[in-house]
């Protein structure tokens, strides 16, 4: 059954290959994205959504592309599992107007296409997911917008480590590859600074079953807690912990695809000092960057009953460095040259937030926020690293 499977994919992949030679020649530029609509990451998966097409609703609406071209995103329920979105996206390569996979969201779910990703060279743009296996610069057709979870996690422990001398990490992590990319880059930068993990546990993916981590964690009596879990699960565990004698003072961290939004909304905005969240793009209250202005503004005019977010404005922003990139590319739209563009040439593509394509990646930083009068504040220090 194997081979006859393994066939089924050679022969998908090899016409479609075959077909993307030449120039891209449809009026309407079509999008791939496989992501949860359904299950316990619907929230995940909705904002990435709205947020890009808050952009691609004004573009099309103003005809900003060339040759009068439209664009639009298609997107297919994986319910946050990985064998969902190999099937989804066998049905994506199968339509003879796709042009790019956007907007994956997860590490195991890319994980699990990673392979039909390399061997098609189909633009795999803006994944949502820090792991280091997609930050490799062999792979030619794939870009990363986000730091990495290597980059947040460094951070954080730069933070806690070097400011609030803290030296007693745990980690609570999801049993799948996400978690264990989260586990390694802790583990690598607490050897920067000469430590070792105090305690860990872990849950299965798409479940709340934490007991077991949370008895583990709570024995080694830690002064923080680094979260590579979903939110529910992580909320989950701060609701415990604040009500546990040796968990209610430490200090918990949660990486950005631990989605900080509903992390707050989950734990109903209250009990928040003890929380740092980490994240990729600027907050949307920063009213100084002219992107995040337009962000608000167009959010506002297409889903004016859906809340902001970090997620939905870092889907803005890959919305809008997309366009960009086909922009320049014009009429000669090939992968080749959409590639060369979006990685080389959008560098201004986003008012006030510089991009630099460096380790595959177009947004090099991360950002600490603390949740303070019903806003993120951003936490500024002097760094030492």
């Amino acid at each position: 059954m194997f081979k006859y499977i393994s066939a089924f994919i050679l022969i998908i992949i090899t016409i479609f290959f075959i077909s993307k030679l030449n120039i891209y020649t449809n009026k309407t530029i079509i999008l791939g994205s496989s992501l949860p609509k359904t299950g316990i990451m619907k929230e995940w998966g909705r904002s990435v959504e709205i947020g890009s097409n808050a952009y691609f609703k004004f573009v099309n609406e103003r005809k900003l592309l060339p040759d009068g071209k439209q664009i639009k995103l298609v997107t297919l329920d994986d319910k946050y599992e990985p064998d969902l979105t190999l099937e989804n996206t066998k049905e994506f390569l199968k339509r003879d107007d796709l042009f790019a996979l956007y907007g994956y969201v997860g590490t195991p779910t890319v994980k699990n296409i990673l392979h039909i990703v390399i061997e098609t060279d189909i633009p795999f743009i803006a994944p949502f997911t820090g792991a280091s296996f997609l930050r490799d610069s062999k792979y030619k057709n794939i870009v990363n917008f986000r730091s990495s979870y290597k980059e947040e996690i460094q951070e954080i422990i730069n933070y806690l480590y070097d400011i609030k001398h803290i030296d007693k990490f745990a980690v609570f992590y999801q049993n799948d590859v996400y978690g264990e990319e989260g586990y390694i880059s802790l583990i690598s930068a607490l050897k920067n600074k000469n430590l070792n993990l105090v305690g860990e546990g872990t849950y299965k993916r798409n479940t709340l079953s934490i007991k077991h981590a949370f008895k583990e964690i709570k024995n080694s009596k830690p002064e923080a807690v680094l979260m590579v879990g979903s939110y529910k699960a992580n909320s989950l565990f701060i609701k415990r912990a604040l009500k546990d004698e040796d968990l209610k003072n430490a200090i918990f961290c949660s990486i950005s695809f631990s989605d900080s939004n509903e992390m707050i909304n989950n734990l109903n905005k209250k009990n928040l000092e003890n929380i740092i969240f980490s994240e990729v793009v600027p907050s949307n209250n920063n009213y100084e960057i002219d992107v995040i202005n337009e962000y608000k503004y167009l959010m506002k005019r297409y889903y004016p009953q859906e809340p902001l977010g970090f997620i939905s404005l870092e889907s803005f922003l890959i919305a809008k460095v997309t366009v960009e990139a086909l922009k320049k590319a014009n009429s000669s739209l090939t992968y080749k040259n959409f590639l060369d563009q979006i990685k080389y040439h959008t560098r201004n593509a986003i008012e006030g937030i510089p991009l630099k394509y460096n380790n595959t990646e177009l947004l090099n930083k991360t950002y600490l926020f603390k949740y303070k009068d019903n806003k993120f504040v951003e936490l500024k220090y002097d760094k030492k690293n």
